[in-house]
Parts: structure tokens; sequence; C-alpha cells
């Protein structure tokens, strides 16, 4: 157990010896049970939970080149170990009480501690695999190998709940009199009152048995010397991709089935293996045309992947948007940088009021980073306005803000006239009465800039008053 034992039989003395220092008629005891209680004791310790079974260790990687000679490897996972058990829940500490005639209150007798809950079973470890190098297939038949998965290790079980304790007496009456006796105001009462027994501890749950390993596998490699090392990624600066040409690389592979019989008798392996099939290179450069200095960008970085159907990508996870082409030229797939502008530049817009009133109501913004020849732009927006009341009047108008519309804005209702944009909100399906002069709106706009395949979004909050 966690809590010694002795801390614990220290307590329980403590609570046996109490009631002889004490006054009989009150108890200071424990919060859960009220002064006067028949029982002195406390609900009992729920037990720890048991500890989780470690995983076992999957089995080791292996290559090796076959020559004919017998090679024997056992590349097993270790198996999990089993959960602990849960401790059991401590039985309710009890002490009786028999003084009823002075009793009057309901009380409770303590609950026994619940069991803690049996460990998870640790997972079994997988097989190790196996990269064989080979000029003859018969070779292959000389190699035994067993590449099990580890077994999972039992979960534990749950504690047992602790015994609860129990009412020496369940009902009782208390008699209380007020006046002198044998006078008219001599009266006396009699009350009812109980005790309930306390509760079992619930048993805990127990641990769940965790699985077996997976089995190892299988790499076959035609050839006699090592593969290698491949580059199908490269992730560098702007102004390093433009110098030179890069050279992507990876390797090829085909899935087949039937690993075991491809082995020596008896190998216990996984069934699906994977063969070498070739080998695939690709150069690549990015060239930069676009017209503003790469000094501009000198902190952004490209990730160019090269993709298993021999394609090459690129993608800028940094704070830029780029329009890019990509083409061929004399085998080396070339990136051409065309348009580029970064984030905090696409997101300079800034709402300059609301023009007319009606069906003529506008909204109006600026681009003040002056980007907007180079970006695409989309608005969402969500307008907000006070219900008027009969008079039209907007006193109080903060508590009743209510959504009169909210969706994108159709292109067709956006205008641009080189940096500036007019929204056209009286087009949108808003009631008549909240686009009048005088009445007092909440516009938020999410304005989404694009150059290339990406994008950025840009939050704008405004309020204002309709004109006249």
């Amino acid at each position: 157990m966690r809590l010694h034992f002795f801390s614990k039989l220290s307590l329980f003395l403590i609570i046996l010896t109490l009631p002889y220092f004490l006054p009989p008629a009150k108890s200071i005891l424990c919060p859960m049970v009220a002064w006067g209680s028949s029982y002195l004791g406390r609900d009992g310790y729920s037990g720890d939970p048991g500890r989780d079974g470690r995983d076992g260790r999957s089995g080791e990687d292996r290559t090796v080149f076959a020559d004919g000679s017998r090679i024997d490897l056992d590349l097993s996972g270790q198996d999990g170990l089993d959960g602990e058990d849960g401790e059991n829940g401590d039985d309710g500490y009890c002490h009786s009480y028999y003084n009823y005639e002075h009793l009057d209150r309901n009380i409770d007798a303590a609950d026994g501690g619940n069991g803690g809950r049996g460990g998870q079973g640790g997972q079994g470890g997988n097989g190790g695999s196996l990269t064989v190098y080979y000029t003859n297939l018969a070779d292959l038949r000389k190699i035994s190998v067993r590449a099990a998965g580890g077994t999972g290790g039992r979960g534990g079980r749950g504690g047992r709940g602790g015994r609860a304790c129990r009412c020496d007496r369940h009902t009782w009456e208390v008699k209380t009199c007020t006046g002198d006796p044998g006078t008219p105001n001599y009266k006396c009462k009699t009350r009812h009152f109980r005790c309930q027994d306390g509760s079992k501890g619930y048993k805990g749950a127990s641990g769940q048995d965790a699985s077996q390993g997976n089995l190892g596998t299988l790499t076959l490699i035609n050839r006699s010397e090592a593969l290698a090392p491949v580059t199908p990624t490269v992730t560098a600066p702007l102004s390093e991709l433009t110098q030179k040409t890069f050279t992507l690389s990876n390797n090829q592979w085909k899935t087949n089935n039937g690993a075991a019989s491809l082995l020596a008798s008896g190998s216990v392996i996984a069934d699906t293996y994977r063969e070498f099939v070739g080998r695939i290179e690709v150069p690549f450069q990015l060239v930069w045309n676009e017209t503003r200095s790469l000094s501009d960008f000198a902190g952004e970085t490209a990730i160019v992947n090269l993709t298993d159907d021999k394609q090459v990508n690129i993608s800028f996870p940094g704070d830029i948007l780029v329009q890019s082409n990509k083409l061929q030229e004399q085998g080396v797939t070339k990136f051409a940088i065309d348009r580029v502008i970064s984030k905090q530049e696409a997101t300079q817009l800034k709402v300059t009021g609301l023009s007319a009133n009606g069906s003529n109501l506008q909204l109006n913004l600026v681009d003040v980073a002056s980007k907007s020849d180079l970006v695409s732009t989309d608005f969402k927006i969500k307008y907000r306005s006070p219900k008027p009341n009969p008079r039209h009047r907007f006193d109080n108008y903060a508590a009743g803000y209510g959504t009169r519309y909210e969706g994108n804005i159709p292109a067709t209702l956006v205008t641009r006239q080189g940096q500036n944009f007019a929204i056209a909100i009286g087009k949108l399906p808003i009631w008549y009465e909240f686009t009048q002069p005088g009445m007092p709106v909440d516009i938020s706009l999410v304005v989404t800039r694009s150059l290339g395949d990406r994008s950025v979004s840009q939050e704008i909050n405004w309020k204002g008053t309709i004109s006249d």
C-alpha cells in the first residue's frame, strides 16, 4: 500500500480515543458526519491504481548480404509486461455512539474506499525489419529469421472495494419537553430519526490486455552493393535555391506477397515484402523573375519534394504569398517565381467609412500597402445593427444588436479602383430599416487575399453610424 500501515494505524487509534477526551454530546472528527453522529469514523481510503505494464522493446533491424552461407537471426519483439493489480480500498473507519436520547439528527455511516483500477498491459514489441542484398535468389533459402511480435501484457485486476460501516441502531426517537411538569404550559414532542448504513466501496476496473506486436518485415535488394543515400526533399532559403541546380533522388519499390516462402523453412515474418526497383533522380532549379529584389525575402525558405511518380513540387511554408510556374528545360525542372508579397503586406486593408444609405449604402476600404494589383480579394461580412424603436431612436441600442446579414459578398457587389474598394451593402438582402440614416452598425469582415495557390485572411471590425 502507498500509505504506510503505521500511519493508518495511528490515525485509527486517534479516532478511537478522541471520544474519551471530548464532551459526549459533540464530535469534531470528520466534516462528513455531523456532531452527535453515532459513528465517529470516516470513509475508507480508496486504493491506489496499479502501474501500467511496460511495453516490450521492438526487435533489432538488420541488414545482411546473402552469399550462400547459413544465417540465423532472431529479430523478435519483446513481450509486454503485465499491469499491476489495483490496491484494495480500505474499510470504513467506524466507531459506535450510544447516547441516542441526545442524538437529534439523521446520520450516515462511513463508506468503504473504492478499489484501485488495474494497470494496463504493456504492448508487445514489433518484430525487427530485415533487409537482404542478394544476387542469387536461391541464397535466400539459407537465411532463417524469426521476427515475431512480442506478446501483449495482461491487464491488472481491479482492487476490492472496502467494507462499509453499519448502524447498530437504524431508528430512534428523541422526546423533548418545554415548560414545568404539572403546569398547563408543560408540553412534550417526540421526533423520529434514522441511521443510514454506509456503502461498500466499488471494485476497481481491471486493466486492458495489450495487443501482440506486429511481425517484422522483409526488404529485398537485388544488388551486391549498398544503396546510395537519397535526397527526396530539399529545404533551403530562396537565395540558396536560385544559385545552382539541385538534384532530388529517391528509390522506387514494388510490393509482393510470400516473404516466408523465399526464406528458410520455419521463418516467421510478415507475408508482404517490398523489393527494390530502381533509383530516380530529377534536377531542379529556382528562377527569380520577380522585379523586387530577392534580398527583400532573404529569410524565406522553400520546400522542394520529389514524389513517387517523379514529379517535383514546391511549397513555401513561411510568411509569403507566391505565384510560380513550373517548366521543363533540358531535363531540368524549373520553378519560375513571378510574383511574391509578404502576408503582412497583403493584410493592410482598412475601413474608411460608410457612404450613402438605403439601397445605395456602401462600405469603403483602402489597401494601405498598395498590393491589390497583385492579389485577388474576397470578402465575407457580418452586418449587425440594433432594432429601432417606434420613434426611430437609438438611445439604448447596445443590448439589442442582432445579425441582419452574414455570408460571402458576391464579386458583383465589390468595386475596386486602384487600391480602393467599395462594397455595395445596400444590395444585400438586408431589411430596408436597417440601412437608414442614423442607424448604428457593427460590421465584421473577413478579407481573403490570394496569390497563386496560397492565401491569407485578415479580420476587420468596424463600428459607426449611417449618415444622411
